[in-house]
């Protein structure tokens, strides 16, 4: 009986170079990540989803009832849910059942994620020193 030998080198160079190279080398977390910013940023560009998004910052750790953003967006009870999910979709904001409330939070790991995104490469290909801290937000936020 012969027995058919195939060698799995080829086969391991093939695999190896697509799964066990590191994501960031292989290009597939980087677009991983700029997905994810994309859709981040989608979700935030629409103005009623920005201000509930600002509202639940400025919230806290504590959160909001569900009725109490819409007491405080003013907003028929079906829109706003439609906007918390776009929100709770794209990982920025997460809801908690207590009891009869819904209650929302900002999901600040992501904030923070989103925000080192945007300036992990600030002046990286610029010959001047870059001080984004020194740079006046509130100037800049019309």
């Amino acid at each position: 009986m012969e027995r058919l030998v195939i060698s799995s080198a080829p086969l391991f160079r093939y695999f190896s170079k697509y799964l066990l190279t590191p994501a960031s080398i292989a290009g597939i977390y980087i677009s991983m990540k700029l997905e994810k910013a994309s859709a981040q940023l989608a979700a935030l560009g629409n103005p009623i989803r920005l201000k509930i998004y600002r509202l639940l910052v400025r919230a806290g750790a504590d959160g909001l009832p569900v009725g109490a953003v819409q007491d405080r967006i003013g907003m028929a009870a079906s829109s706003l849910s439609h906007h918390i999910k776009e929100l709770v979709e794209n990982g920025l904001i997460t809801q908690e059942r207590q009891a009869t409330a819904l209650i929302c939070r900002a999901h600040y790991p992501s904030m923070t994620a989103l925000i080192g995104y945007l300036s992990d490469e600030c002046c990286a290909d610029g010959k001047a020193i870059c001080a984004p801290a020194s740079c006046s937000t509130k100037a800049a936020v019309s």
